[in-house]
């Protein structure tokens, strides 16, 4: 059996995994009976942790918000990446917690052990961050957001689409999915009674939030690969279905998931369902695929290959 002060360490750290324990399941991972853990509860409050009791047909524990925050848990690989995280959030895409992930750093760094400080140094001043331009996102709609998807609640929203169009959103929102400098939100929309993909960044939450609803079976079980089909064919104004000879397994490891959707069409052939802004854009990056290609749609994107062609075949004229 563990001692007391590594008991209740082992208790917190539990307590930090899961929103919600059994008692009983607490008492069996610990190795201790049910008023053991009942007393260490007792324990972990004095020193500053909102441990609260749930209700139920076993009853439970729930590590809450308090008013002062207590001292986190972490093990050396948590620590490690808390503080990478730090370093990258205090320039990435999220406005807000530039300085305020910097006094963190600062702090998280001065308690480390020698051992982590040095892994943590070495990464940084091995590591250039080139500045990307996009879209920020504020932290308090992700905050607001994670919330939801974590609680069930339902989200109504103000949404701005590609085209400036405006509306109001009645949502059930499952997960975010964060590409780059860009996160998007996958909800079921209420109101047209089918999945969605929105841009978090044009997204302004309408608070409170709520009722609770009953989560539906997510819209596809991988949903970086949904988001990346989503997003690469429906904005665009021009889309196009191209034949490819090429396997669909070697075409998908050479393009990255924002080119659009591929399937094998048959041996040695694949489907690529893509878009852009512009026709001659979509031709000029068919050119670049490596392999013979059929265009099936739209007839658009057929004439502006063959004028590529022949442009193509009038700056190498035969000597």
């Amino acid at each position: 059996m563990l001692q007391t002060s590594a008991r209740l360490l082992r208790l917190l750290s539990l307590l930090q995994t899961r929103r919600d324990w059994p008692g009983a399941d607490l008492a069996d991972r610990l190795g201790v009976s049910a008023r053991t853990v009942r007393r260490d509860v007792d324990k972990l409050r004095e020193l500053g942790y909102p441990v609260q009791a749930t209700t139920g047909t076993f009853g439970g524990y729930r590590l809450g918000a308090g008013a002062a925050l207590p001292p986190l848990l972490l093990d050396d690989e948590e620590a490690v990446a808390v503080a990478v995280g730090l370093r990258t959030a205090a320039g990435g895409a999220v406005t807000g917690i530039e300085e305020t992930s910097v006094r963190a750093l600062t702090k998280l760094e001065q308690i480390l052990p020698a051992r982590l400080r040095r892994r943590v140094h070495a990464l940084n001043a091995a590591t250039v961050q080139i500045p990307l331009a996009g879209p920020t996102v504020d932290a308090d709609v992700l905050t607001v957001i994670a919330a939801a998807c974590r609680d069930q609640d339902r989200l109504r929203f103000d949404y701005r689409n590609h085209d400036g169009t405006a509306s109001v959103r009645s949502t059930e929102p499952y997960r975010m999915v964060n590409w780059g400098r860009r996160w998007y939100l996958v909800a079921f929309d209420r109101d047209r009674a089918d999945w969605r993909t929105f841009r978090v960044d044009r997204i302004v939450p309408r608070t409170p939030v709520g009722p609770r609803f009953t989560p539906r079976e997510p819209p596809a079980a991988d949903l970086a690969d949904y988001v990346a089909h989503r997003v690469s064919t429906a904005p665009w104004p021009h889309q196009a279905t191209v034949r490819v000879h090429a396997d669909a397994a070697a075409l998908t490891a050479r393009l990255p998931r924002s080119v659009g959707s591929i399937e094998a069409a048959g041996d040695g052939v694949s489907l690529l369902r893509t878009g852009a802004d512009r026709i001659d854009s979509l031709a000029v990056y068919l050119g670049m695929l490596g392999a013979d290609f059929e265009v099936l749609d739209p007839p658009e994107l057929v004439a502006a290959v063959r004028a590529l062609a022949d442009r193509y075949a009038r700056a190498t004229p035969t000597p």
